[in-house]
């Protein structure tokens, strides 16, 4: 039953892609996790809610970086780096957007929820990552990295193993 419900949900993944974005994913939720603790950490000491200039900042470094390991590795597109790159950054925009928009709350709840406030901004920015890297992926395989001619067939560039 579980088997069957895993191959409906990855049967329009082609073999490799999604080992190759779990790989690059992995990287990418490690890469952006220790940027947004990282610039946290050194804007605590200068401004209140350091973790919203935190996310902004490391957000804007993590979508180049996650950029080049999906063109290079994951949907093994060619050319188009400025078209590609601008459609990854209409995708991450929406992610930024509803990040800084739940991370207030998150912080207040996880701030509530354990007995380390100061540690709430970390733990709600692991939270949102998981959704994040969700909706992503989906942005990037059905827009950022998709052809014009694979968008009026219907089959995605990224259908290249």
């Amino acid at each position: 039953m579980f088997r069957s419900f895993l191959v409906s949900l990855t049967k329009h993944i082609p073999p490799g892609q999604l080992g190759r974005y779990l790989v690059v994913g992995i990287w990418n939720t490690a890469f952006a996790y220790a940027s947004f603790a990282l610039f946290t950490a050194i804007l605590d000491r200068y401004m209140p809610a350091s973790y919203l200039a935190g996310s902004l900042l490391s957000s804007l470094l993590n979508i180049t970086v996650s950029f080049l390991g999906y063109k290079w590795f994951v949907f093994r597109t060619r050319g188009n780096y400025l078209k590609e790159w601008a459609r990854c950054l209409v995708v991450y925009s929406g992610g930024i957007v509803l990040g800084l928009a739940l991370l207030p709350p998150t912080v207040f709840l996880m701030s509530y929820a354990t007995d380390r406030p100061r540690s709430a901004p970390y733990i709600a920015g692991a939270l949102l990552l998981g959704l994040q890297v969700i909706l992503s992926f989906l942005g990037h395989k059905n827009f950022s990295f998709k052809s014009a001619g694979a968008a009026a067939t219907g089959v995605g560039a990224s259908n290249r193993s």
